[in-house]
């Protein structure tokens, strides 16, 4: 499948377009998406291999299961409610949520920061058929699983404990203080102000004719037992050295139910990378990328974000992945930068990946400065 390149060219650009060629000849992932945003503009974006191996290719506009980097744009939805004074960050949720089980001390702060003590239950049950969609019930199964999954898992502010449970029980607070569904808020509040088309980023396919087929890699140890901690009618036959994965949706679209294509991702990249947001006020600007602490000391966490590293410049991050598809979004705010990876494969090492794309860029870019 030929590479898709939309990139200044020139000889400082030669390692970043090899490395992302010996991506796709690499077979690692049957497609890909990359792209690359300062304040502005997408500085570069590449796409390679296939949205449906063997049939359509992986195209700028072919959308991806995003699943848990829908946790920033949660995040970003419950930071809006508390700039506008809806809620505050020590707020009970018990006092919004009551039917929750864990009891008055968790916090909103707490949900956002996976700093609750909640519990993290392997959730790759947590999905249905897109041909279930219309009749599932969303609030149904969040009660299941708190009532299988109800004790905290230690307790509230000591340490933290990365649950999609939290993030669930937000967009129940978000739908709960705005009286609305979650998904028509972050539509109405997050999506509209970024200009993001339902065939760019939503929380159901808008066009499967240009949806990814998600992918399984045969040799792996998770198609090994993937009857134990999977759902069996998700898969379709073998295509080579992968096992196909039928169109689905995460229970909780406040976790994981987010639909999108990278550059859609780049939107809101360059939004965080602005002076001025369209989706916040100067305070919640803020609050995004501010460090925070348990009890114990600091953690490597934001109000929106995790936080990393590569070649000693820092970065916020998200890391999303699930049955047949696995991506990751990064903030750098010192260089100016934002990058986005998704693919339709389960247990590609997407951070290894981007690693080495991102690298790559560094050494052609100084900081502040474009391409």
């Amino acid at each position: 499948m030929p590479l898709v390149l939309s990139v200044p060219t020139g000889d400082g650009m030669r390692q970043l377009e090899q490395a992302v060629e010996d991506l796709q000849l690499s077979g690692r992932v049957p497609g890909f998406q990359y792209v690359v945003v300062d304040a502005t503009s997408t500085l570069r974006e590449s796409c390679g291999g296939y949205a449906q191996l063997h049939g359509r290719p992986m195209t700028f506009d072919t959308t991806l299961n995003a699943y848990s980097l829908s946790k920033t744009i949660t995040a970003a939805a419950v930071l809006q409610l508390i700039e506008r004074g809806s809620i505050g960050f020590e707020d009970a949720v018990s006092r919004y949520v009551p039917w929750q089980p864990y009891g008055a001390e968790v916090t909103v702060r707490g949900l956002l920061t996976h700093t609750a003590g909640l519990p993290n239950p392997n959730p790759l049950r947590w999905v249905h058929a897109a041909d279930e969609h219309l009749k599932f019930d969303e609030r149904a199964a969040f009660r299941r699983v708190l009532a299988q999954h109800g004790r905290p898992a230690t307790h509230p502010g000591n340490r933290y404990i990365y649950s999609n449970i939290g993030y669930w029980l937000l967009g129940a607070l978000v739908e709960e203080v705005t009286s609305e569904s979650f998904t028509s808020y972050v539509t109405d509040n997050v999506f509209a102000p970024l200009d993001l088309k339902a065939s760019e980023m939503a929380y159901v396919i808008a066009d499967e004719r240009r949806h990814a087929c998600g992918y399984l890699e045969r040799r792996s140890v998770l198609n090994l037992i993937k009857p134990l901690l999977m759902d069996p009618r998700l898969f379709d036959g073998a295509v080579g050295r992968w096992v196909a994965v039928r169109a689905h949706y995460p229970n909780g679209p406040a976790f994981g139910g987010l639909i999108g294509t990278a550059n859609a991702f780049g939107k809101f990249l360059r939004d965080q990378l602005g002076q001025r947001s369209k989706l916040f006020g100067p305070a919640a600007q803020t609050w995004m990328v501010e460090q925070q602490r348990t009890a114990r000391g600091t953690i490597p966490m934001t109000l929106g974000w995790h936080m990393g590293s590569l070649r000693r410049c820092r970065y916020f991050f998200k890391h999303g992945g699930g049955v047949g598809f696995r991506g990751m979004i990064r903030l750098y705010r010192s260089r100016g930068i934002g990058t986005v990876f998704m693919a339709n494969a389960t247990t590609v090492n997407v951070s290894r990946i981007l690693d080495r794309l991102d690298a790559d860029c560094f050494r052609q870019r100084a900081p502040g400065s474009g391409f």
